[in-house]
């Protein structure tokens, strides 16, 4: 089962998110709750993915991120947001956030999101992708910095990488690649501190900037 606490300042989005993944089989939402309380909620339900607004009135949805990111055992964590708040997409992904969600994705979408996020995946919507890809690069490592990180990588780990960038989940990598959950694990965490992130959407991001993800600019082979 997996556990899902909401954080939102809306009553509304609250409870329509609550009434969306509750009907899931394999979701269970354990609380839903505004910024200020997010914190004491996440010690207190123990949950496995947090869906967190960016914008709230009474506490910065980056101050809760940086908080959850300090425990011990952080939890997943998405960002809720509207087309209009790139620059704290940008500013939630360099601070560790696995995923950015849109408060009107499709609602049968969101239980298929919540279980890649769950799995170790990466979910970006697809209307704010390029926007925060950009804003990330345009203030981010440059290329020479980048090929330099990627250079660090094994073959194996570089396979990893670039399907990481994809947004694989490790099991799903582990198919493709014919490796064993474990091995995956093993791989992202190496891949996590030569490239020196903390999130799956920094890697990715730096896959990109390299150009793994560009064939064209990919043919020496790796």
């Amino acid at each position: 089962m997996i556990r899902v606490l909401v954080v939102d300042d809306e009553a509304l989005i609250r409870t329509g998110f609550q009434h969306i993944l509750g009907a899931a089989q394999d979701i269970e939402v354990v609380a839903a709750v505004v910024g200020g309380e997010a914190v004491r909620a996440v010690r207190e339900a123990a949950p496995d993915v947090v869906l967190l607004d960016i914008r709230m009135p009474d506490v910065d949805g980056l101050t809760v991120l940086a908080e959850l990111r300090r425990m011990p055992r952080p939890p997943v964590v998405a960002m809720l947001t509207t087309f209009d708040t790139d620059e704290y997409v940008t500013a939630a992904l360099r601070s560790g956030a696995a995923g950015f969600l849109l408060k009107d994705t499709d609602p049968e979408q969101l239980p298929y999101l919540v279980r890649t996020l769950a799995e170790g995946g990466t979910v970006l919507s697809s209307e704010v992708t390029r926007k925060v890809v950009n804003g990330y690069l345009d203030t981010g490592v440059r290329e020479p910095s980048a090929l330099r990180l990627v250079a660090r990588l094994s073959e194996r780990e570089q396979s990893v990488l670039v399907l990481m960038a994809e947004g694989l989940a490790n099991t799903d990598i582990g198919d493709r690649l014919h490796l064993s959950l474990g091995t995956v694990k093993g791989h992202v965490t190496a891949i996590f501190g030569k490239l020196q992130v903390g999130s799956r959407v920094q890697a990715a991001l730096i896959a990109e900037r390299a150009g793994l993800l560009k064939p064209a600019r990919d043919g020496d082979g790796g």
